[in-house]
């Protein structure tokens, strides 16, 4: 693979994951049914948020991306500054500098602001979300889509190697999100996106979506909690079953929702990000259309599916109209075109290897 085609799908998925987060952020928390109604049919355009929204309420803008693309570029940022590799410490000063200097640290998820006020105050962020005196941790903590909405660069900087991409999401978990599920997911969309970038076969990013998650129940039982509640595998099997099924866009939307959930539990969103992308078969816009339409955490699932679809497919194959009003608003506050530059040397440096 030459550099001018890595550069675009690494282009394509920085874009795209932004674009779904900015479609989807108008609609976050809302029913489908709202949804439709409010859109005349599924979300096309990017409108303004409204006050009942989380961007709304924090003053977001059309077309300008939320927590969760903003904590994306982030990562690739100071994955580009570390030459490719993130470590406990250099992950933690990333977190840190996200939350001091980012406009978008208001929105800030539930599993990452008490881990953020715990290192801000020097205190052990394994306490955190603890049941009286003891060590064991709440089961509601830790466990949701956090660190699978933000976790993307490092698939980006591993083309093809699912084992490396799933290492570094790892790291990118903890210590906010310490649970197998939430481990899981994040290394389902790393790896799924390391696999988009050298691959034309949407079954093949599926796949790796699938074999990532399991690669990151197992790391999770050697680094972190395994609690009860629902298995990461099984809501994704459910998910891709519902997807193979479905040939109607709405009624593939509604049995998503009511049979996985939409929410931000990283159990729901995430196999629904995947399945939504699997029964689009990566088309970057009904992707992120449908995602941001099935109501709820809409923002993330349409962050997540994005960044998958977009490096399946390239910035070159992105709509060029929504493309186009995405970046006018975001790409001078992120600089989009050469964060995917210096990802794109990494990443072929690694494949030359």
């Amino acid at each position: 693979m030459n550099t001018h085609t890595l550069q675009d799908r690494i282009a394509g998925s920085l874009l795209l994951a932004g674009m779904g987060d900015a479609l989807g952020a108008p609609t976050e928390q809302w029913s489908m049914a709202e949804i439709l109604a409010a859109h005349g049919g599924p979300v096309a355009s990017f409108v303004t948020p409204t006050a009942d929204t989380f961007a709304g309420a924090n003053a977001g803008k059309r077309a300008e991306v939320t927590d969760d693309a903003s904590q994306m570029y982030y990562l690739a940022r100071a994955l580009v500054r570390g030459g490719g590799r993130l470590d406990a410490a250099g992950w933690v000063a990333c977190l840190l500098d996200w939350a001091d200097t980012s406009p978008k640290a208001g929105f800030m998820g539930p599993s990452t602001v008490g881990i953020v006020a715990a290192l801000r105050a020097g205190t052990d962020p394994a306490l955190v979300g603890v049941i009286g005196q003891s060590r064991r941790k709440m089961t509601t903590i830790g466990t949701t889509n956090g660190a699978a909405m933000r976790v993307a660069p490092a698939g980006l900087v591993h083309p093809g190697d699912l084992d490396a991409a799933c290492a570094q999401a790892l790291v990118t978990c903890l210590p906010s999100h310490d649970t197998d599920v939430a481990i899981a997911a994040a290394c389902a969309i790393a790896a799924g996106t390391a696999r988009a970038l050298v691959t034309d076969d949407i079954a093949d990013v599926i796949t790796a979506c699938i074999e990532g998650g399991r690669q990151g129940a197992t790391l999770a039982a050697r680094h972190a909690r395994v609690g009860p509640g629902p298995r990461f595998q099984a809501r994704l099997d459910l998910a891709l079953e519902i997807a193979a099924r479905a040939t109607d866009d709405l009624a593939f939307l509604e049995a998503l929702d009511a049979q996985v959930g939409a929410s931000v539990l990283a159990a729901e969103s995430v196999p629904a990000a995947i399945a939504i992308l699997a029964y689009a078969k990566g088309d970057p816009l009904r992707t992120i259309a449908l995602s941001a339409t099935i109501g709820n955490d809409t923002d993330s699932i349409a962050t997540m599916a994005g960044a998958l679809a977009g490096a399946l497919c390239g910035a070159s194959a992105l709509p060029a109209g929504l493309t186009a009003e995405f970046k006018a608003v975001n790409a001078l506050d992120y600089g989009l075109d050469a964060l995917a530059a210096e990802l794109a040397a990494i990443a072929q440096r690694r494949l030359a290897a």
